[in-house]
């Protein structure tokens, strides 16, 4: 502690304090004392807050284990189970009728409908990527993808493949078609696309062999830029921009009867840069790189150098897209995706900052700094000077208030504007979703989405149900009616709240980034059922998944849903116990072998390495996106199983180190990657099996005490 620094009767750490008062204080009005009295004040006013609701986290599930003990699973008594959960609190009474309020939001929250993407802001590669994700290429997308056909003559091969680009061509007219069709004729049999000025306005006209013809709707032309010859034309389609680019002398506009070498398409439309569990940040030096990229992307100076193909490439953020309107007028078109930004829950604490040698809440420092570093957009992100803080793992509406009650304080000592701090409820812990109005009532104000988390969701649903019984498989789980149920709640709930055309009702990730045949054959299920954005793994995912919002007008799908009626806390509740003696020893051993490979794959990055999300390969070397979230859910399956003698400690720790040779053999071609079958005692390979072994006991089931204290033990004896 003699390192430390006293702000205004905190210590903090010297890292931190050369950040903020260097680089996140530098140009703004707001002093050095002005911040740090604000943070203290903060810490001292709400941290008695936070431990109380933490221990109410654990009475109401001490509570509801011994309902358990007494009764079994739920199904044996659902009429009981919830009048108990009332009784006790979980279930708190509904709120009358109420529409939300919240002001100064930007289009993309409020009137467009797009894909959204999730990103670790500490990785600055990644952070620019997803920024730069606004627009795609949907001839890249489609051409190095499974949507179009890998088999025969379609095969990508090491060159470039005229018979896949054809595919990819008709594939494009095809959606060109159904977005704005032609009055006659088709857009794969188009020979031109001409600009005709008439007194003073453009109007898109399109040659065919048949003839000249043009859009149905010739609304959908809005724009252009560059010249006759080589070219853009902007198009618009519910909300959604689409570029035809004109270029024949290219390798692909040569081989177009028209000219087209690409349609780029208005993808990502907002992102979510993730303080959170993505990340892998257990001291100040983590948390202060995190924090540094997101003041880099707010005032627009983030780079990223690396090596790409032999050559040196440096990513810096794009900049608006600029032509002309129909009359001649300029048209602007924001060049990167709106940014929000994921604080961690409230349950950790960080030694980066500590009150009375203490260490203090980090969602407490998370709201402060991340808020702190946003000051610095000038309107190049969110034009309506909002900040927009999704909020994680919140149990309830009295959390929800509480984490208001943090962002109104944060307001007051940086002089902003009441409620101008924004707040998205990650809709993923039951007891948020058993009182979801109550919830989104607590921040009427300030709310600007809503999200079904369905991964950390399942996994508080095993823990929350832990003593109920022995768990069912993974993709037994996915079936149940208690899922539906709640990603049908979640959105007539938001949509009865007043959600509509004012704030976003979200949906989960697609976790195999490379299936994206797969993805866009499920994911047009999330703007059907009313979402206005779903989560997706890349910008290659983002762009091919807004296709299903040309395809489908979200608003419509919400005007169909509004008013239906909401399924009772029945369905919410209705998960089974796995009955006794179904799964055969082959099945359970398969399911055991499968989650922890998932486990051990995952952490192992992130304690070794400090990797917070990665692409990991699955028992069957299936590429799948991970991140605590799915971390969560092997680990409560496994500690459940375990609790229920399904399986034995003696039999998860022989599975462990066999899975622990596949996951070395997945990483061979990592030189930094150290075995762990080599080592049993490794921390990687501790912690992995710990968070089986030990996972009932975790707070919530969460995976981020013990992979914390991994990754410190790791940092402190690497000296990094």
């Amino acid at each position: 502690m003699s390192d430390y620094l006293t702000k205004s009767g905190l210590s903090v750490h010297p890292l931190l304090v050369d950040f903020v008062e260097k680089e996140a204080l530098a140009g703004l009005g707001v002093s050095a004392d002005q911040f740090w009295d604000g943070l203290a004040n903060l810490v001292r006013e709400h941290a008695p807050t936070n431990a109380r609701l933490l221990a109410k986290r654990d009475e109401l599930q001490s509570q509801i284990d011994e309902w358990h003990h007494k009764y079994g699973a739920v199904t044996n008594n659902p009429q009981g189970y919830e009048f108990f959960l009332r009784e006790i609190g979980y279930v708190v009474p509904e709120p009358q009728d109420f529409t939300i309020a919240t002001d100064n939001l930007d289009p993309e929250i409020s009137s467009l409908c797009g894909p959204q993407l999730v990103v670790p802001v500490s990785n600055a590669r990644y952070a620019l990527n997803a920024a730069n994700a606004r627009w795609g290429s949907l001839y890249d997308a489609l051409y190095g993808t499974d949507v179009i056909s890998r088999d025969g003559d379609l095969a990508p091969g090491k060159g470039y493949n005229a018979e896949r680009g054809a595919a990819v061509v008709a594939r494009a007219a095809r959606f060109l078609d159904e977005s704005f069709p032609l009055a006659t004729g088709s857009h794969s049999d188009v020979i031109g696309y001409h600009l005709v000025n008439v007194e003073g306005q453009r109007h898109l006209q399109v040659d065919t062999p048949s003839g000249r013809t043009g859009l149905r709707d010739p609304s959908g032309f809005v724009g252009y830029g560059g010249t006759e010859d080589q070219g853009e034309i902007v198009l618009r389609h519910n909300g959604l921009h689409v570029i035809l680019a004109i270029d024949p002398k290219s390798q692909i506009g040569s081989a177009h009867k028209a000219g087209l070498a690409d349609v780029v398409v208005e993808a990502a439309l907002t992102t979510i840069q993730d303080c959170e569990d993505s990340v892998a940040a257990v001291d100040a030096e983590d948390k202060v790189g995190v924090y540094r990229n997101w003041l880099g992307l707010m005032d627009g100076t983030l780079e990223d150098t690396f090596e790409k193909g032999g050559q040196t490439v440096t990513r810096k953020l794009k900049a608006d897209r600029t032509y002309k309107d129909t009359n001649g007028q300029p048209l602007v078109l924001k060049g990167r995706s709106l940014l929000l930004v994921r604080n961690v829950g409230h349950l950790m604490t960080t030694d980066a900052v500590l009150l009375d040698g203490k260490p203090i809440g980090e969602g407490l420092m998370d709201a402060a700094v991340t808020a702190l570093c946003a000051l610095h957009d000038k309107g190049n992100n969110s034009r309506t000077g909002s900040i927009y803080v999704v909020k994680p793992k919140m149990h309830g509406p009295e959390e929800v208030a509480f984490a208001c009650a943090i962002f109104a304080s944060v307001e007051g000592f940086l002089g902003l504007k009441p409620n101008t701090i924004k707040i998205g409820i990650m809709d993923e812990e039951r007891r948020t979703s058993a009182n979801l109005k109550a919830a989104i009532y607590e921040a009427r104000s300030r709310v600007f989405f809503i999200n079904t988390g369905f991964l950390d969701r399942t996994g508080d649903e095993i823990h929350t149900s832990m003593e109920a019984g022995a768990v069912l498989r993974k993709d037994e789980i996915k079936s149940e009616r208690w899922i539906s149920s709640y990603e049908d709640r979640n959105v007539l709930i938001g949509l009865a709240c007043g959600f509509s055309g004012r704030a976003q009702i979200g949906k989960g990730m697609w976790a195999r980034p490379d299936d994206m045949a797969a993805m866009m054959n499920a994911k047009i299920g999330h703007p059907n059922a009313g979402a206005n954005t779903a989560w997706v793994p890349s910008p290659t995912a983002a762009t091919l998944h807004a296709l299903h919002y040309h395809q489908v007008n979200v608003f419509e799908a919400q005007s169909r849903r509004h008013n239906q009626a909401v399924l009772g806390l029945s369905d919410l509740f209705s998960m089974p116990a796995q009955v006794p003696y179904s799964l055969s020893r082959e099945e359970i051993t398969r399911e055991l072998e499968n989650n922890a490979q998932g486990i051990l794959g995952y952490v192992v990055r992130w304690v070794q390495q400090g990797v917070g999300c990665s692409k990991v390969p699955d028992i069957n070397n299936v590429g799948l996106m991970e991140d605590r979230a799915t971390c969560r859910i092997s680990s409560q399956a496994v500690a459940n199983w375990l609790r229920h003698g399904l399986v034995s400690r003696d039999e998860v720790t022989s599975v462990f180190e066999r899975m622990a040779k596949v996951v070395d053999s997945q990483n061979e071609g990592d030189p930094i990657y150290r075995p762990m079958a080599e080592n049993y005692q490794s921390v990687a390979f501790q912690a992995a099996l710990d968070l089986a072994l030990k996972g009932a006991d975790q707070p919530s089931g969460y995976t981020e005490p013990l992979l914390h204290a991994a990754r410190r033990k790791v940092k402190a004896r690497d000296g990094k």
